[in-house]
């Protein structure tokens, strides 16, 4: 029978075990008592000694270049993985079901490592925070109160729900930007290639006309910028990248990152559709996992890096703070200025009803209309205002075609 070398925390510590293989090593291990952190095959030498296999790997405790998967792939093996556990199988035995299915390059090296640290004693949630991304606090959390509350499946079918809102969420914003986008980036090409290209052309006929350089200046200045372009291209290269990467320096400051936060919820529309976006993301989320069973300020952690507004971030790190000295949630979410009266409201009646959990699921529904009405408002209104900026920009860029056109039609006629 095979002989395994292990390290781990426990009563023995280190030593050796024998087992049909290492599946059963480790869960022989497990009943003992130890917590692996390493196992190796021992084999016998031609002298009979038994000797630790060469190149044996340890327990994928830390795995560099770990492999991860989209939040929708993501929402999905939770789902899979809760439907398993609602049939009444074990934990266990339910990753190894959804391991068997499992399809692509990073979910088979995922499960692996879970299964694996699970057999070896190790609970489903830290099992993931070993692991890492794809795992993140709020999933983390909701793992650890389905592991102390007992109701496995009910719970991950709740996260898997709240993932599936978050990726349609995202998908509605991408969707409602997307053509506004093209037709933004197409007017921006066409603009560059009329300055650049077409506009110095056209024009050099006219210059060397007598009274040429008596251009109109919405031609002369058109003309400068494409002779700047083409002479100086590179350093035009140059300074985007360099005024990128100050920008990425300046807004990793906190502070700044604030005031650009703050800037962009007091921009009308956009604001709105931002801080709706915020808000049920919010109440979705922080009912969820305080209907989950997780206190109210460690789910109040969780939420706030869910926000992805550092003004709203910091908003709730008020209300972290007052919460934790006694005061109520509703009160500091009303100071901020920046949660809706509704919502506030919404709170105040849960808080004094006790019954916090099932409102805030009902508000998030709400919520969850009010971001779509904003989606609608903003597709309606993007348009016309890129409409409006292009144009401007197309009006002055063909006023300096035509201009100096129409003056030479004139000098012809007289």
């Amino acid at each position: 029978m095979p002989s395994f070398r292990y390290q781990g925390i426990g009563a023995t510590g280190a030593g050796v075990i024998e087992a049909q293989d290492r599946s059963e090593a480790m869960r022989m291990l497990s009943v003992k008592g130890v917590v692996a952190t390493s196992l190796e095959e021992m084999r016998e030498d031609r002298q009979g000694v038994r000797a630790s296999t060469v190149g044996a790997a340890p327990l994928r405790l830390a795995v560099r270049g770990k492999p991860t998967m989209t939040r929708s792939e993501l929402a999905t093996l939770i789902r899979n993985l809760a439907t398993a556990l609602e049939a009444g199988l074990p934990l266990l035995q339910s990753l190894r079901t959804v391991r068997r299915q499992a399809a692509g390059r990073a979910l088979p090296v995922i499960l692996d490592f879970i299964i694996e640290r699970v057999e070896a004693g190790v609970t489903l949630h830290q099992a993931a925070k070993e692991y890492g991304p794809p795992f993140d606090d709020m999933t983390v959390g909701m793992f650890r109160a389905a592991d102390a509350s007992g109701r496995n499946a009910e719970v991950l079918h709740q996260l898997a729900d709240l993932l599936d809102r978050s990726v349609e969420l995202r998908r509605e914003l991408v969707g409602a930007t997307v053509y506004p986008m093209i037709v933004a980036g197409l007017v921006v090409a066409s603009v560059i290639v009329l300055v650049t290209f077409v506009l110095p052309k056209l024009m050099k006929p006219l210059m060397s006309q007598p009274g040429g350089d008596e251009l109109p200046w919405p031609t002369m200045v058109l003309l400068n910028v494409a002779d700047f372009t083409a002479s100086w291209w590179w350093l035009i290269l140059l300074c985007i990248v360099g005024a990128l990467l100050a920008w990425r320096t300046w807004i990793a400051v906190p502070t700044n990152r604030l005031q650009v936060d703050l800037f962009l919820l007091r921009i009308p529309i956009l604001g709105t559709l931002l801080r709706d976006v915020a808000v049920a993301r919010f109440t979705r989320t922080l009912g969820t996992l305080v209907s989950a069973g997780i206190p109210i300020l460690q789910a109040l952690r969780v939420v706030r890096d869910t926000l992805g507004n550092a003004a709203m971030m910091a908003a709730i790190d008020e209300v972290l703070e007052r919460v934790t000295t006694g005061s109520s949630l509703a009160d500091p979410l009303e100071r901020s200025g920046l949660f809706p009266p509704l919502l506030v409201q919404i709170v105040n009646i849960g808080e004094r009803s006790g019954r916090l959990e099932p409102m805030l699921l009902h508000a998030a529904t709400a919520f969850d209309r009010q971001v779509n009405q904003s989606l609608k408002v903003f597709t309606k209104a993007l348009p016309p205002v890129l409409l409006i900026v292009m144009g401007a920009v197309a009006g002055f860029v063909l006023s300096g075609i035509l201009l100096p056109l129409l003056k030479m039609q004139q000098g012809l006629a007289g």
